[in-house]
């Protein structure tokens, strides 16, 4: 099978305070001239800030479908507790471990939030011990209700539940964290070749295809003009250029630097256009089970055991090792999926050791909070890098400010709650859709017409399909006579993103295949090999820096314990050989396909070339 060239259109990654700029297709002009403008400094804090907007969006989208579906079988006053409250206090945990994860985890600008690994696992936790009732209409899914016949338990039963809910959480983010601290991620990325990765790429887009049906099914019209403005900004309109002027001149050359706006906010357009809309037509309702019977307050304090600490008991402890297993695996394919997007190699095993067991952290932190979710890199926010093109480690650090901020006025963060369920459903559908197709697009990393690969790809994403679905649809569930060992088998069978991994992992490193045959090229343990090769030496021993400790912590690493060194690079890492730092004026010529770095006068703002 031939292997085509990357898209020409590719993005620029950048340091903590650089931005990403798409590379425009070669126009036939003169090659001492250029028709785009590449930027190579700092992002304007207005546009940074209007970035940052996008992803709260996005992530806020996932909360409120986390949270209410979640929180479906509970009837208004069934919370002790505002449920605006719940939210902000996931919105504070979600917005530090963004911070820790872009300063010193991965340090890729990944948002984090709530997966549906953490959902799946708490709806069976709830289910197990409450009396719910299951329903099914249509193509729906996750649809309960609370049984209220006379021999079902009170409301009170909830609360309890929801905190054997925030203790598997707990559990969860310490198992992450320990296996993080361990280095087993960096043990095992290097194994997870294309035929791993592209198969939980796809199921990760799949996954979620009821419950976005489920929501934009309130509505139709508006999920559908919604999803119409994202196609129209991202992709009909992605190459309208505007001129804007930066903040701060860099020389008298640097006036206008043009901006694909459209694109870089084709989230942010569309939702407040149609949010606009749905509320001059009435539709801008908080949904009943988010919605408080007292006013939330403005500013509030989240801490541990406000409203009761987290419960630990052996179904918890079950639950939050399917956790922990299910959102390990969806973190690892995010490294890889924002890597690839962005054009940097894959990311290292100190990068991924790290990355995990920040995650555990911030786990940790959402269940000692209350929260009964727990922070994952989010698939949906790194699908909004892929759709605008774009992404910076400034943006991020912003979200995960405005995201602390939301978790300290309860009142704000219920705003958010007003964008209507259609809107909702749109833009996870959209996201969700950019997973899938990059997913798609890492098969031709690999000799996809071999029968070994054909079998491996196919096996992995029905099975990863038919066995959840088979659970959901089950009139009983197995029962193997211990509690605890039934939630841990359901959650995991019924986990699509962990179970594409482990059969994609299995079969990929158990049948005999050639390195070509598998994507792996020149027998290196490289996710993207072939990309990578294709990278001038400079640029890629610069974008590899964008893996590295921040400088201050770099220097501890020789006083980290010998257990503990998995988390800092090799010396002989690329960016390690000459003792650089990761600072953003080294990461300003990472424009892939040119090996020019940008002029120093560029590097305090942005560069006009004409």
């Amino acid at each position: 099978m031939s292997r085509s060239p990357l898209n020409p259109n590719q993005l620029q990654s950048v340091g903590s305070q650089d931005a990403l700029a798409p590379l425009p297709p070669p126009a036939p002009q003169n090659p001492s001239t250029h028709s785009w403008d590449p930027l190579c400094g700092s992002l304007p804090w207005g546009l940074s800030c209007l970035l940052a907007l996008q992803h709260v969006l996005v992530m806020a989208s996932l909360l409120c479908v986390s949270h209410l579906l979640l929180l479906c079988s509970l009837s208004p006053g069934g919370l002790s507790y505002s449920p605006s409250q719940l939210l902000a206090s996931s919105f504070f945990s979600c917005g530090v471990s963004t911070i820790l994860q872009t300063w010193m985890g991965s340090r890729l600008p990944l948002v984090q939030a709530p997966s549906l690994e953490f959902l799946i696992s708490g709806l069976v936790l709830t289910s197990q011990k409450l009396p719910l009732a299951m329903q099914t209409p249509g193509n729906s899914s996750l649809m309960m209700h609370l049984c209220r016949g006379p021999s079902c338990h009170g409301l009170r039963h909830w609360n309890t539940s929801l905190q054997e809910v925030s203790g598997a959480v707990v559990v969860s983010g310490l198992l992450q964290g320990t296996m993080g601290l361990l280095g087993s991620p960096g043990r095992v990325f290097p194994h997870c070749g294309p035929l791993v990765l592209a198969p939980s790429l796809v199921v990760a887009g799949l996954s979620a295809h009821r419950e976005v049906a489920q929501f934009c099914s309130a509505h139709w019209g508006l999920a559908l003009l919604v999803i119409l403005l994202m196609v129209v900004c991202s992709q009909h309109l992605g190459s309208s250029q505007f001129h804007v002027c930066p903040w701060r001149r860099a020389s008298a050359s640097s006036t206008h630097t043009p901006l694909p706006a459209f694109r870089l906010l084709s989230v942010l357009i569309p939702v407040a256009c149609v949010w606009i809309v749905s509320a001059f037509l009435g539709f801008s309702v908080i949904p009943q089970e988010l919605s408080a019977p007292t006013k939330a307050p403005w500013i509030w304090l989240p801490h541990p055991g406000e409203w009761n600490w987290p419960l630990l008991t052996p179904r918890a402890l079950a639950a939050g090792i399917s956790m922990a297993l299910a959102a390990s695996t969806s973190s690892l394919g995010c490294y890889a999926l924002c890597g690839r997007l962005l054009h940097l190699p894959p990311p290292p095993p100190h990068a991924c050791s790290r990355g995990l067991s920040l995650e555990g952290l911030g786990s940790v932190l959402a269940g000692l909070l209350g929260s009964p979710m727990g922070t994952a890199s989010s698939f949906p926010n790194v699908g909004k890098v892929g759709l605008i093109q774009a992404g910076s480690q400034q943006v991020a650090h912003l979200v995960g400010l405005l995201c602390m901020g939301l978790g300290l006025s309860p009142r704000l963060a219920q705003l958010l709650t007003t964008i209507p369920l259609p809107v909702v459903g749109g833009v996870l559908g959209v996201t969700q859709a950019v997973v899938l197709s990059a997913g798609f697009s890492s098969f031709y990393l690999a000799d996809i017409d071999s029968g070994r690969n054909i079998f491996i790809v196919g096996f992995s994403i029905f099975m990863a399909l038919l066995l959840p679905r088979w659970f959901r649809e089950a009139p009983v569930l197995f029962s193997t006579g211990w509690s605890p060992l039934d939630v841990l088998l359901h959650s995991l069978l019924t986990q699509p993103i962990f179970l594409a991994g482990l059969s994609g992992f299995l079969l990929e490193n158990t049948i005999p295949g050639t390195q070509l045959e598998r994507g792996l090229g020149q027998g290196l343990p490289s996710v993207f090999t072939a990309q990578e090769a294709r990278m001038p030496q400079k640029p890629r021993e610069k974008a590899a820096q964008v893996y590295r400790l921040p400088f201050p912590i770099q220097n501890l690493c020789p006083c980290i314990p010998q257990p503990l060194r998995c988390l800092c690079p090799l010396p002989e890492d690329p960016g390690d050989e000459e003792g650089g730092s990761s600072e953003p004026e080294e990461m300003a010529d990472l424009l892939p396909g040119s090996g020019e770095p940008c002029p120093e006068s560029s590097r305090e703002g942005f560069r006009s070339q004409k």
